[in-house]
């Protein structure tokens, strides 16, 4: 009798551990099929994946944190067989000791995470929406745009109820979501920063900043270590004066191109003791990621690609004056924030220890102001100094303006004809670099000296009237307004490429083809065709802005020569005595030219000779420098 209870309760065990086992069989193949990966990812894959596809990935902060939430909870989850060996190995007294048990416990383990997941996302959600709530009810004389982001945002918020991102899901699900997910995105991107509630914050909880996406502010920190590494002459300075910090106590308002190169510049004056607020020059070459980092470290940045001319005015204007703050020293490219410094805020002008300009068309403009007697403060024009000249105006074109074209066309430059419409250093860096590639070279110009250099350097000058018809590529590198005009335009053949590579967005007439006769197609990023009734295209590149920055990157080591000299001008007219300077422009001081060039050589494994007492004698200068009287031209 005992020997076959013993049998019955050993069947009965096996066949509670037979159904056990298969059923735990079949959730676990249900697992892995939900979860089953088209391919297996890294952080860094998933990184560059959201910077590739960032109109889907467009997610309001309180919505993604929640996404992010559900998907690690489920993620992190172990799998039922894993659970079952470990319970089973484990020796707690709270383990049952059945099979059937086991499973059972698991079970039960797993509904009750999946519960509590479901339950904190659904916190969230309920928390956002009533905050969402309370802000309309504060806000009643709310615009349309915010209108629209609400309900952008909470379509977002439904498509953010999955468990799994974007990026683990299926094709077909992609397929049938994506044109949703397109719309939805592109409601949201229409909508400008400044305009976007609530403010982002970033992790120190901090708003005074504005830019597209704060999220990518580790990417963008990234760029900005990366540039560094570029950039020797700058990072030595930076070591040098660290301790001395030169400008403690200066407040620095900028309106440059917000690059990765340039967030270094902004790291170093804040290491020399400078405190500082920060725009973009061109609503169309901030790095958005680079902003972002900037604004993750608490740094005040208004920027972002693609702005509106009202939202480029604003961010200016955020950085002139605030209640607590307002600056010392601006640091310009070209005349912008001056401009407006001027036209709005006279009286604070004249609290300004100096200006420092960079760009010909900003230099351009406080001569004019200077002989007008409006230049109410000191000013050292930085873009005619050798190292910037040479460097940033020469070279850097050279390098870049074939990756524009390439980067952006696609095109085969050989054997094709370019018009290159200026030849002074930027103008001769890219007919140099375009009849390297094999281009047929022309260029344009209106000053005798730099003409007859173009003719010794193998290029024959022209008039625009003489080539516009029959050149394939047309570059403007002039510094000048209405260089290219609409009945220019009329006559360029079907498929030419016109791009500039001056400074402002002046020289091509854009506005003149902003007309209901015309039609503007979208091809990628900074490509535009324009078509004409005939049927011709025009291909524009960064809508007429300087190209190598909205639709190239700079070369890094460039940039270190170009900021280097733009700190130590800052320098000089932070640290000058009173008197040493009055209201007109100067040039840096040619001493301060040479210790910016020395600080690079490093880099090239560079030896300077140095000159005997007998040679000094003989020149009548010092070993030390400088080396050039102030006339020479390199």
């Amino acid at each position: 009798m005992k020997s076959n209870n013993q049998q019955q309760s050993t069947t009965a065990t096996t066949t509670t551990t037979d159904v056990a086992i298969s059923h735990s069989s079949a959730i676990a193949e249900a697992t892995k099929a939900e979860f089953q990966f088209r391919k297996p990812t890294t952080e860094f894959d998933d990184l560059n994946f959201k910077q590739r596809h960032r109109r889907r990935m467009s997610l309001p902060v309180t919505n993604r944190q929640s996404l992010t939430t559900a998907t690690t909870t489920i993620m992190e989850q172990e799998s039922i067989v894993e659970k079952m060996e470990r319970l089973m190995a484990s020796h707690q007294t709270d383990v049952p000791k059945t099979t059937a048990g086991i499973v059972a416990k698991i079970v039960s383990s797993l509904d009750s995470q999946a519960a509590a997941a479901a339950k904190a996302t659904s916190a969230t959600q309920t928390t956002t929406t009533d905050v969402q709530h309370r802000q309309k009810s504060l806000s009643p004389e709310s615009t349309g745009k915010q209108q629209k982001q609400s309900t952008t945002t909470n379509r977002h918020r439904r498509d953010s109820q999955s468990s799994i991102p974007s990026s683990y899901t299926s094709d077909d699900d992609e397929e049938d979501s994506v044109d949703d997910d397109d719309d939805s995105d592109d409601d949201y991107e229409s909508i400008s920063p400044r305009l976007r509630q609530p403010k982002l914050q970033n992790s120190r909880k901090q708003t005074d900043f504005c830019v597209r996406d704060i999220r990518d502010a580790d990417f963008g920190r990234r760029e900005i270590e990366y540039a560094e590494r570029g950039m020797p002459g700058i990072v030595a300075l930076r070591e040098s004066a660290k301790d001395d910090q030169p400008l403690k106590g200066a407040r620095v308002m900028g309106c440059t191109h917000i690059n990765a190169q340039t967030a270094v510049l902004i790291e170093t004056l804040l290491k020399l003791g400078a405190t500082v607020r920060w725009s973009s020059c061109n609503i169309y070459s901030t790095q958005d990621s680079v902003a972002a980092a900037l604004a993750e470290r608490g740094i005040p940045v208004f920027a972002w690609s693609r702005q509106s001319e009202d939202d480029f005015w604003w961010c200016i204007d955020q950085c002139l004056l605030t209640d607590s703050w307002r600056p010392n020293l601006i640091l310009d490219d070209g005349g912008d924030a001056t401009h407006l410094m001027l036209k709005k805020y006279p009286a604070s002008i004249k609290l300004l220890k100096g200006i420092v300009e960079e760009s010909l068309t900003g230099v351009h403009r406080l001569y004019q102001l200077s002989k007008t007697n409006k230049l109410l403060v000191p000013a050292i024009n930085v873009n005619d100094s050798v190292t910037k000249t040479k460097f940033d105006n020469l070279y850097s074109p050279r390098e870049s303006i074939i990756e524009v074209l390439k980067r952006t066309t696609d095109t085969l430059l050989g054997g094709h004809i370019a018009l290159v419409c200026g030849y002074g250093e930027v103008g001769k860096g890219c007919a140099s670099a375009l009849k390297g590639a094999g281009v047929i070279v022309f260029v344009t110009e209106i000053d005798p000296i730099c003409a007859i250099q173009a003719c010794m350097d193998g290029f024959r000058v022209v008039t625009v009237e003489e080539m516009i018809s029959t050149a394939d590529i047309v570059i403007t590198a002039t510094g000048n307004k209405n260089i290219i005009i609409r009945k220019h335009m009329d006559k360029m053949k079907d498929g030419a490429i016109l791009c500039n590579m001056g400074h402002s967005n002046s020289e091509i007439d854009v506005k003149s083809i902003r007309t209901s006769d015309l039609i503007w197609e979208k091809i990628r990023s900074q490509v535009d065709h324009i078509i004409w009734p005939n049927g011709k295209r025009l291909i524009l590149l960064g809508q007429g802005r300087i190209a190598n920055l909205s639709c190239s990157h700079m070369p890094s080591f460039v940039a270190s020569i170009t900021c280097t000299t733009q700190v130590m001008a800052l320098i000089e007219l932070y640290k000058a005595p009173a008197g040493r300077y009055k209201s007109d422009v100067y040039l840096l001081p040619k001493k301060m030219d040479e210790y910016v060039a020395s600080l690079h050589l490093a880099s090239f494994n560079a030896h300077l000779t140095v000159l005997t007492e007998e040679q000094e004698k003989y020149m009548g200068i010092s070993k030390s420098g400088p080396f050039k009287p102030n006339y020479y031209r390199y």
